[in-house]
């Protein structure tokens, strides 16, 4: 059986994640913060760089790229979605992606013994919240709307630090979550069933990204 090597990235959240997977097997996963005045999608390319060099990896060996499509950071989408779709294109592989809701609804779920199903929801400014539970994304749901599914006691609710005073629960801030690793599980399951195939590969705008 050929490896097959797949790479998965993601700098939409608050922290840039690189992660290289061979078969099943996590090779490497890393985490990268801001550094001063410089947003960490700055970093990507080299960080992918130095992650494949580490392992004696060739680009032209991967055969998928994964990645976060959002909601989260404007620049952050746009930088992980063009460098997914340029890369595929140049070394003719696929590429898909899955949303950040579910990446933190995954990983948190996870990490939990037992309990109630999670609702995540991401701050969306505007007095309003992305909202994903049950395996759905709602959009961007008013925030009194959203504390009224949270009121019937239904859900564990992970959310951010912007929003957890607000809606209560936990902020994924706080944690550690493996958010790489539940990345490269799940854009595994989704090549299973997906063509991949890098031009279906779109940012997730929520909202429209603001003008200017």
């Amino acid at each position: 059986m050929n490896n097959q090597y797949i790479l998965c990235f993601d700098t939409c959240l608050d922290k840039m994640y690189v992660v290289l997977k061979k078969n099943d097997e996590i090779l490497e996963s890393q985490v990268i913060e801001n550094h001063d005045s410089k947003y960490h999608s700055a970093f990507l390319i080299s960080t992918i760089e130095k992650t494949l060099n580490k392992h004696g990896i060739k680009p032209e060996n991967l055969s998928l790229i994964g990645i976060n499509t959002g909601p989260g950071s404007f620049t952050g989408i746009r930088a992980c979605t063009t460098t997914a779709r340029v890369m595929a294109q140049q070394l003719g592989i696929k590429a898909t992606g899955v949303s950040s809701l579910e990446i933190l609804s995954d990983a948190y779920s996870k990490t939990k013994k037992g309990g109630k199903p999670v609702l995540t929801a991401l701050d969306a400014r505007k007095n309003m919240a992305y909202l994903y539970f049950d395996n759905h994304i709602r959009g961007a749901v008013l925030l009194e709307e959203v504390k009224e599914i949270i009121a019937s006691g239904n859900f564990d609710i992970l959310t951010d630090d912007k929003l957890q005073p607000i809606l209560g629960g936990t902020s994924y801030q706080t944690l550690n979550l493996p958010l790489g690793e539940t990345l490269a599980e799940l854009i595994t399951e989704k090549a299973q069933k997906d063509d991949c195939d890098w031009r279906k590969l779109k940012p997730l705008y929520i909202q429209p990204p603001p003008m200017g």
